[in-house]
């Protein structure tokens, strides 16, 4: 690793071994992203109370819905050239503090607009929070057990969702609806706190930057063994065709322009179906002749499937083409929508084949936070990941306001189902392309 006084700082990474360091990378990540799958979810359950209590309709609570969408994928596409000029720490430590008063400014809102304002300025920092999240792990992370490492963390997603559910049937029947956004303020506010005192900054940022070795070899010497002191030199060993230009033009550049667009479109596509399948499943389901306990079933099917996916994707693509897993993760997709569409009248088999591509789909989806983070190089990894999201949240828009729209246009359940089999062949198509015609320019990559 090091000779003559450099050391690559990729190769100490990767020779590392896993330590408890490590694992607090990934429960603050964790952390992170289940507190942002808490807020998608309570907004959901909140919103019949919230009715209730103000006397509104509940088709009135669209912008809210709504805001916070748009709210992370501007917070994404604004957080990625910010993380790769002042560092991933800083912008997350700031977007966990941000979306946290946001939230609690949200729970003592007294109309529509200041909802609404105040659930987009929630989206801004749960925008910008995720990708530097798994900016950040991935570039801590072993090439050995990287997407794993990833995917573990991105576990917290569903998970948060999940308990968000599970948190506001408790207590908004006790305290009232206000109670739900107040834990959601809590959470990140002590959160916070947390990151500033355990997360260290990436030393590849660092050393890409040219920070001083001894805040370097401060925080190798937490993880890696090897004796430092004649180390004068850190290098990251990667191409600097394009180092001269900024981030986001990077994207854009001749060398990675192919392989972005294909990652946006891949992770559009995955979300279109993400959101499909998330805010209207339930609907489909009824519309199938399931009751409303039944379809309620059905739906946390394929959220626990999702969990499962997740860390098995991330088991395979740390021993096999990680394109390839992903893509045929997506195809699988398109073989259980398509048996599913066909065989509904089943419980038990229709509920397997909803467990299953919650595996398949969800697996895919998480494995596309490897793909940007092996491709994209260390001055541009985190706006790369960061716009991919941002683009892709667009995706969970589209499919949110097809579905209301077929569904006005009388399509039943099967057809719509049939439907979302279009989305996963086109993000399986992109992945396979970008496999096959868009290598990274640095190699390694991370």
């Amino acid at each position: 690793m090091a000779v003559s006084g450099d050391m690559n700082i990729q190769q100490a990474i990767d020779d590392s071994r896993f330590s408890w360091f490590h694992w607090t990378i990934i429960i603050l990540g964790f952390l992170v992203l289940a507190i942002d799958g808490f807020d998608t979810a309570a907004m959901g359950y909140i919103a019949p109370a919230l009715s209730s209590d103000w006397g509104i309709k509940k088709q009135d609570l669209g912008p809210v819905l709504s805001a916070a969408l748009l709210g992370l994928s501007l917070g994404a596409l604004i957080a990625g050239p910010v993380s790769d000029r002042i560092g991933r720490k800083r912008v997350l430590v700031f977007s966990c503090l941000f979306f946290g008063l946001a939230s609690l400014g949200t729970a003592y809102a007294q109309s529509i607009n200041t909802l609404t304002l105040w659930r987009f300025l929630t989206g801004l920092g749960l925008g910008a929070a995720m990708p530097n999240a798994i900016t950040l792990m991935s570039e801590y992370a072993p090439q050995r057990c990287r997407s794993l490492t990833i995917n573990t963390m991105y576990c917290g997603f569903p998970l948060g969702a999940a308990g968000g559910g599970a948190i506001s049937s408790w207590l908004i029947p006790a305290h009232g609806w206000h109670s739900v956004l107040l834990l959601g303020a809590a959470a990140p506010l002590v959160l916070t706190v947390l990151l500033i005192w355990l997360l260290p900054e990436s030393v590849k940022y660092l050393v890409n930057r040219g920070e001083n070795g001894v805040k370097i070899k401060r925080i190798l010497r937490r993880f890696v063994d090897q004796d430092l002191e004649q180390v004068s030199r850190f290098s990251l060993h990667e191409e600097q065709k394009t180092q001269k230009k900024g981030s986001v033009a990077q994207l854009f550049s001749a060398a990675y322009l192919p392989g972005t667009l294909m990652l946006w479109m891949s992770y559009f596509m995955g979300l279109v179906i993400y959101y499909v399948l998330l805010s209207w499943m339930p609907i489909l389901m009824q519309g199938m002749g399931y009751q409303m306990e039944q379809s309620a079933l059905l739906t946390s099917l394929f959220t626990f499937g999702g969990t499962a996916g997740i860390l098995l994707a991330g088991w395979l693509m740390d021993r096999w083409e990680a394109h390839k897993v992903v893509s045929v993760g997506f195809i699988i997709t398109t073989l259980f929508i398509v048996l599913m569409a066909q065989e509904n009248s089943h419980i038990w088999l229709f509920g397997g084949l909803i467990f299953l591509m919650g595996i398949t789909m969800n697996g895919a989806q998480s494995g596309m936070q490897t793909l940007a983070a092996t491709f994209y190089p260390t001055q541009c990894r985190a706006t790369g990941i960061a716009w991919m999201q941002g683009v892709g949240r667009f995706g969970g828009v589209a499919g949110t306001m097809m579905s209301a729209q077929l569904l006005s246009m009388q399509w039943q359940a099967d057809s719509i189902l049939m439907f979302l089999g279009v989305p996963a062949l086109l993000a399986a198509c992109a992945t396979l392309y970008k496999m096959w015609r868009c290598q990274p320019v640095a190699q390694p990559a991370l």
